[in-house]
């Protein structure tokens, strides 16, 4: 994809969530912590993505995870709305893997099918 188009739909879909922030610094927080989950950091967490940032501690980041106020179940249904949007497939599935472990997609499958 185009940096240009990409920057530009990032920011759309930035813009689509700021309203479920209470406050304008924890909207920013989190546009920095998407862009932090996207270099090849050799792993991440809050203390390597607030080094890429350029901040000195995580506490920030930490902040926004598990005291700042904002509507985490919106910004899902906002991502969501923009996927379909963009894949235009109303019967898309958002996958979060909060494990960072990486599968494909026949090692999920046959997980699966052992359940």
């Amino acid at each position: 994809m185009d940096p240009t188009r990409w920057q530009e739909s990032f920011e759309v879909l930035m813009g689509r969530i700021a309203g479920r922030f209470a406050r304008v610094e924890p909207r920013r927080r989190a546009r920095r912590l998407v862009l932090g989950l996207l270099p090849d950091l050799p792993r991440k967490n809050c203390w390597t993505i607030a080094e890429w940032a350029g901040e000195s501690t995580p506490d920030a980041t930490q902040h926004l995870l598990s005291r700042a106020t904002w509507d985490a179940d919106a910004v899902r249904d906002d991502l969501w709305g923009y996927v379909v949007e963009h894949l235009h497939d109303e019967q898309a599935v958002l996958v979060v893997d909060e494990t960072g472990d990486i599968y494909s997609w026949s090692t999920a499958q046959s997980r699966s099918s052992r359940a």
